[in-house]
């Protein structure tokens, strides 16, 4: 087997890649890497919908907890970790294959590390603390001045993306759409297979999240950020790992901002704003084949398009 081969299965929130990344691992040669954000906490499970230690012994994952919910992980040690393990991977004879719904992650790890500059403690804690006094939609607002184009494709309380805009500007003095446009010298050199999968009807992946969003409640998803809270004394709010879909809105529903059933509306709508993020960045791939996740034959399918890739 050729050894530059590497696979991507992006997708929505829900659209079942867990599951069939761990279908495809005992049909081929390929060890799993975990493309997600928040999945490389420790102590977060539940809202982060975790592969259960069953799944993880049939398909074990790279790239899950790594850091405990206090640290901070950036897109670029996503790579640096990702391009070891290729190596590692391939070294191994198997075939690397990348599997979550964090698209920075993918887009970085493909096309390389842009001229951002690094992040600065100072500069964030003073737009946090602003973002406190103001809220997110008026520092979005802020954005949408210097950096329109960044400012479109976030929305007014994506309260992470906004802060590290704003931080790149404060650092830099220029927007990070201009940064982000600048050629990098970071090129992907392996055979890629990129599937995406996306729903043919997107009413059916939102009964999807609204269902597994319940589930998260009533495997105990205010328990497990009570406990964080007890064994992570220095957590925030305004910690990243809090900022996480879910754990943003149970923090608030714990400091009394609203009762159980609002925290469950909420949940639901940003689990489905996070959705509709994912798709629209996996819409702007244009180098990605596109699956329907409702398929019902979706895993055939998947399993008949890597032979014939592998086999090229």
């Amino acid at each position: 087997m050729p050894n530059t081969k590497v696979i991507f299965l992006m997708g929505p929130t829900a659209s079942g890649k867990t599951g069939l990344a761990a279908a495809l691992a005992q049909q081929f040669p390929i060890e799993l890497i975990s493309v997600d954000s928040a999945l490389v906490y420790k102590d977060m499970d539940i809202g982060t919908a975790k592969p259960d230690a069953a799944t993880l012994k049939r398909a074990p994952h790279h790239l899950i907890d790594l850091i405990p919910p206090t640290a901070s992980y950036s897109a670029a040690q996503f790579r640096d970790d990702s391009l070891k393990l290729i190596n590692d991977i391939h070294a191994r004879n198997r075939i690397p294959f990348f599997v979550g719904g964090t698209m920075l992650y993918f887009n970085t790890l493909q096309h390389g590390m842009n001229a951002l500059p690094e992040a600065d403690a100072e500069v964030r804690k003073a737009l946090v603390e602003r973002a406190e006094r103001l809220g997110w939609p008026a520092m979005h607002a802020e954005l949408a001045k210097i950096d329109p184009a960044t400012a479109r494709r976030l929305q007014p309380n994506d309260a992470q993306r906004i802060e590290r805009a704003l931080e790149i500007y404060a650092i830099s003095g220029q927007p990070m759409s201009a940064l982000l446009e600048q050629d990098n010298h970071n090129a992907f050199h392996y055979q890629l297979l990129k599937l995406a999968l996306m729903p043919s009807d997107r009413a059916v992946l939102h009964q999807r999240i609204a269902r597994r969003f319940d589930d998260m409640l009533e495997q105990g998803l205010v328990g497990e950020v009570q406990q964080l809270r007890a064994q992570y004394p220095e957590l925030t709010g305004s910690t990243p790992s809090m900022r996480c879909v879910g754990y943003r809105q149970t923090w608030e529903h714990l400091e009394g901002k609203f009762d159980l059933a609002t925290l469950r509306e909420k949940g639901v709508i940003a689990t489905r704003q996070l959705a509709k993020r994912q798709m629209t960045w996996l819409r702007g791939m244009g180098d990605s084949e596109i699956l329907d996740c409702l398929d019902s034959n979706l895993l055939d399918s998947i399993n008949d398009r890597i032979t014939s890739w592998n086999a090229s």
